[in-house]
Order: C-alpha cells, then sequence, then structure tokens
C-alpha cells in the first residue's frame, strides 16, 4: 500500500511542477531575459531539485542563443536535468547531440557514463518497480545500450573518475541480460526447440560468465543436449557443472 501511495505522490508532484513551469507568465519573462539571467534561473532551479523548471529556462537558452556563453554548459545540464525528470527520450537525443558537436570536449567521459545511466533509466519501468514486479523478460536493447556505454567509458577513459561505478553497474546489466536470455531459453523448452534452447543457454556461459544465472544456464544444456542425443555434450557439460556446482541434482541423475 505504501509502494502504492508512494507512486501516486510522485505523479501528482511531477505535475505539479510542470503546471507551475508551464504558465504564460513564466514564458513570457523567459522570452526577454538575458543569458545570463536564464542560466541563473536555471542553476536555481536545479539547485532546488525543479528540474521542470530547470529544463524550461535551458531550452530557452539553448534554443535563443545557441552560441552564447553557456552554450557547452547548457546542453551538459540538459543532459542531466533529462535524466532527473526520467526522459530518456529527450536525454538520449540531447546526449547524442552533444557527442556529435562536442567530440574532444574534456568532460566526455562524463556524457558517455549519462548515456549509460540514461539507458538503463531507459530500462526500468517505475511501476514495476513499485510493486516488485520482476519483468527482466522486457527487451534488453535499452540494457545492452547501457552496458556498450559503460564499456565503452572504461575503455577510452580508464582514469575517469566515474569508471568504478561504470564496472559495477555492468555487472549488474550482465546479470539482468544473462537472466534475460534464459528465460528465452526456457520459452524454447517449452516449445521443444532443444537446439535453441542449447544455443541460447551457451551464450550465457560465453557472453555472461560468472552471473547467477550460470547454474540454470548449464542444467538447460543438460537436458537439452539429452533430447538431441547429444550424449558427449551433455557430459561435458556435466564435467563444467561437477567442477563449479557439484550439488546440483543433475548430476544425480
Amino acid at each position: 500500500m505504501y509502494k502504492i501511495a508512494k507512486g501516486a505522490a510522485l505523479v501528482l508532484l511531477s505535475l505539479a511542477i510542470t503546471a507551475c513551469s508551464s504558465s504564460p507568465e513564466y514564458d513570457d519573462v523567459a522570452s526577454k531575459a538575458s543569458p545570463d539571467v536564464l542560466y541563473s534561473q536555471a542553476r536555481t532551479s536545479m539547485e532546488l531539485g525543479n528540474y521542470s523548471k530547470a529544463v524550461r529556462s535551458l531550452e530557452a537558452l539553448d534554443s535563443r542563443f545557441p552560441f552564447g556563453p553557456h552554450k557547452t554548459q547548457v546542453q551538459l545540464d540538459l543532459i542531466f536535468a533529462y535524466y532527473k525528470m526520467d526522459d530518456a527520450a529527450s536525454g538520449l537525443a540531447n546526449i547524442d547531440r552533444f557527442l556529435r558537436l562536442n567530440p574532444t570536449h574534456p568532460n566526455i567521459d562524463y556524457v558517455y557514463y549519462m548515456r549509460g545511466l540514461t539507458n538503463m533509466q531507459a530500462d526500468n519501468y517505475l511501476f514495476h518497480d513499485l510493486m516488485n514486479i520482476d519483468r527482466t523478460d522486457r527487451d534488453p536493447k535499452n540494457a545492452q545500450d547501457a552496458f556498450k556505454d559503460f564499456d565503452r567509458l572504461i575503455k577510452s577513459y580508464p582514469n575517469s573518475k566515474y569508471s568504478a561505478d561504470a564496472q559495477q553497474r555492468m555487472q549488474f546489466l550482465k546479470n539482468r541480460l544473462a537472466k534475460y536470455s534464459i528465460q528465452v531459453a526456457e520459452y524454447y523448452i517449452k516449445m521443444n526447440a532443444w537446439s535453441a534452447a542449447a544455443v541460447r543457454a551457451q551464450s550465457v556461459m560465453e557472453k555472461f560468465p560468472g552471473t547467477p544465472s550460470t547454474e540454470r544456464a548449464l542444467e538447460i544444456m543438460v537436458k537439452a543436449y539429452g533430447e538431441l542425443g547429444q550424449e558427449k555434450l551433455q557430459q561435458n557439460v556435466k564435467t563444467v557443472m561437477k567442477a563449479n556446482f557439484p550439488t546440483n541434482e543433475v548430476l544425480s541423475n
């Protein structure tokens, strides 16, 4: 009940903030303000946590003064503000624009980090989180993109202050993607598509070793190879399982 109430409160708060920051009076003031005044308003709004209002000021700056004194910082602030607003589509659009226009910017590692965070955000569903619903069976594209973003950050900027956190998030994403592959393999089992199930389980072993899904992947491979009459392959998998999961019940069959 608390989770439902919390979700309703978040929605009401979001609507209230949006209403306050989209008034005609605000738009009229923003259309006449100088770049410095607009940017000061945006920073104040961000410090107060009113990201909707901050975006209004930043977007006004970006459109009215695209070559102004704050142009690059405005784009960086927009990326962060969209992330805080849970607007992944706008955030990714601004991130890609920034990367295209500022490929050598000194904070480019931060932008790749934010791209990973934004893609992770797009992979989440607030309602499912509030209700504690497991939906790892959903389309993993955003999770895959986030993994690539963090991987690029770590490989291209190993000394970045964001690399350590990116590494931890990659482990979380590996677990999520491995679990998705297991669910696909289990679907193939229900369809008696044993070869496809074995291939999918094998991909978990190759792409996501060391994840909690590894044991289940081996179980699926043992079952699938048994159904396919591939006794040698089945025995090889059992050998691997015995070395890593010696108490698994599959070994006693």
